[in-house]
């Protein structure tokens, strides 16, 4: 009878022990799956959910046309209002990208009493651009767009009701670049835009501007043989662990080795490429470029979009 209990008594503590142990290892999993921050994935582009802007067609080029989209404030009389105008260039490696990107932003801007405009431009793969004659580049043809973009904004602003006077440009990693060299480089203009309207602008909105060494093969595309003590005010945003950070950090160097003080740039820590797309540094990066507009006397007010509640902040 001894034997049997002992028997008994070993099966169950047996039973209890396996028990234990498969309740214990579910719950380490889920400890460690909570401790492990994973982000969202997103299969669709930036902007992809946002609302369209009047298209309108700026120019032709390589036989295509080339459009923009323009968001207006509420109850827009372009008769009486003389606003700011706000023009983005869209990334994609300056051979992608679409006008969605900066469609949310180009619309809460808009909101905040300027005209703003989303711009594509020609676009070649590498592949596809050893077919240009000898004197284009993908990147060349890129700024000549651009270039007629802001003209064409510029001619336009009776019809749109904004201040020529008072133009802001940017976009995001290959836009970056391209508004930047389309208001820098006096060279890469189409023959057939307006000679009376140049490609001045007061003021810059940096979304991680991909300027590369490999530019300083072909000063047309180099940012840094344009840059000048006089550079507009510009905001710049950039992640931490992006890749591109290095070519604006030798820019940064430039403008300061220039005397330039009026450029500001803002960090998002353990950020990569692109990260201003997407929540909550969409948000985070919009309200910085609303106030810092609101600092070069551009808009008023304070910013109308929420904060997040997430902790998450850009640094200097």
């Amino acid at each position: 009878m001894k034997r049997l209990l002992t028997s008994l008594l070993a099966l169950i503590t047996c039973a209890c022990l396996q028990a234990a142990d498969t309740t214990a290892e579910p719950k380490a999993k889920t400890k460690a799956a909570k401790s492990k921050k994973e982000k969202p994935k997103n299969s669709k582009p930036p902007g992809a959910e946002a609302a369209s802007g009047k298209p309108y067609i700026y120019k032709t080029s390589a036989g295509e046309p080339r459009q923009m989209e323009i968001f207006f404030p509420p109850d827009h009389d372009p008769a009486k209002a003389k606003v700011p105008g706000l023009i983005l260039f869209h990334g994609g490696g300056w051979g992608g990208g679409t006008l969605a990107q900066f469609r949310m932003a180009c619309a809460y801007f808009a909101s905040r009493g300027l005209v703003c405009a989303t711009s594509e431009y020609q676009r070649s793969s590498k592949a596809n651009s050893a077919g240009l004659p000898p004197d284009e580049s993908r990147k060349r043809v890129c700024i000549v767009d651009a270039k007629s973009a802001i003209r064409w904004f510029k001619q336009k602003a009776p019809e749109l009701g904004i201040d020529p006077q008072r133009i802001i440009t940017g976009g995001g990693s290959a836009g970056g670049h391209i508004s930047a060299l389309a208001t820098l480089n006096p060279g890469l203009n189409d023959p057939a835009d307006p000679k009376e309207f140049d490609t001045s602008v007061v003021a810059y909105l940096w979304f991680n501007p991909a300027f590369s060494e490999e530019d300083n093969a072909d000063n047309e595309v180099n940012v840094l043989k344009h840059l000048k003590p006089s550079l507009a005010p510009a905001i710049v945003f950039f992640g931490t662990q992006d890749g591109w950070k290095k070519g604006w950090d030798a820019a940064h160097e430039k403008l300061k080795s220039l005397g330039n003080t009026t450029t500001e740039l803002w960090l998002a820590e353990g950020e990569g490429h692109s990260f201003f797309n997407t929540a909550p540094w969409q948000n985070i990066t919009l309200i910085a470029a609303d106030r810092f507009l609101v600092q070069q006397g551009l808009l008023t007010g304070e910013p109308t979009l929420p904060a997040p509640v997430t902790g998450e902040k850009l640094v200097r």
